[in-house]
Order: C-alpha cells, then sequence, then structure tokens
C-alpha cells in the first residue's frame, strides 16, 4: 500500500532549517533526529540558503527575474540601435557618413563636396534647426 505524505507546518520547516545552519551538523543526521527524509530537509535547507543569497554562488530567485529582465530589456535596446543604424545609413549616403575627406573646405572657407559644389550650411552658426 501507499504510504500517505506528511505534512510539516512551516514553524517545523525553519526549525529543522536553523538547527542544521546553526549548529553545523550534517543534513542526514538532524533529519533522523527528527524523523524527516533526509532529501526533504536537504530541499528545505537549499531553498533558506537561496532566499538568504548564501551558498556557491548562485543567483537568489528575486535576481534571476532581474537578470531575465535586464537581459530582455539589453535585447530590445540592441535591435532599437541596430535599426537607428540602418535608418542612418538609408538617410546619409557614403560620402557624407564621415568618410575621411569627404567633404573639406575651399580657399574662400566654405565646405565643398569633392565632387563639387558647396555644402548647404556648412560654415554657419548654429542656429535655431526645425
Amino acid at each position: 500500500m501507499a504510504e500517505s505524505r506528511r505534512k510539516f507546518d512551516q514553524d517545523f520547516r525553519e526549525g529543522a532549517v536553523r538547527i542544521v545552519r546553526e549548529t553545523g551538523k550534517p543534513v542526514a543526521q538532524v533529519a533522523r533526529d527528527l524523523g524527516v527524509n533526509e532529501g526533504t530537509l536537504g530541499n528545505w535547507v537549499m531553498l533558506d540558503r537561496r532566499r538568504r543569497g548564501e551558498g556557491n554562488g548562485a543567483l537568489g530567485e528575486d535576481e534571476r527575474a532581474e537578470l531575465a529582465r535586464l537581459r530582455k530589456e539589453n535585447a530590445e535596446l540592441a535591435m532599437e540601435r541596430d535599426v537607428l543604424k540602418r535608418s542612418v545609413a538609408l538617410w546619409a549616403p557614403a560620402r557624407w557618413a564621415g568618410e575621411p575627406g569627404s567633404c573639406h573646405r575651399g580657399a574662400e572657407g566654405a565646405a565643398r563636396h569633392p565632387a563639387g559644389g558647396v555644402v548647404p550650411g556648412a560654415g554657419r552658426q548654429p542656429g535655431m534647426v526645425l
């Protein structure tokens, strides 16, 4: 016949974990003393360590959630950045996109394009842009 599962209240669980934590006794020994399955007590201790941020450097539950949120946000920002880079490339031809020597000042001080002609608006003082 199947054995029914025993239920342990929260106070009992916290007390058992506190015994393991404060006495330094092995989980197996405390589990035998309390009449609890060793794996069950081990799970309780592991959950307590996660909540306290102790252990082997593993992240707690709230830290995992924050990490997932930040990774998602980072991916969205990288996608937005890439879209903006592509849109700038479409609106600014390569000869105007900051290549060395793409625009220079002539003898009279006006900015000139290598193909000839004055670059509109170049050389003026910055003003209000609409």
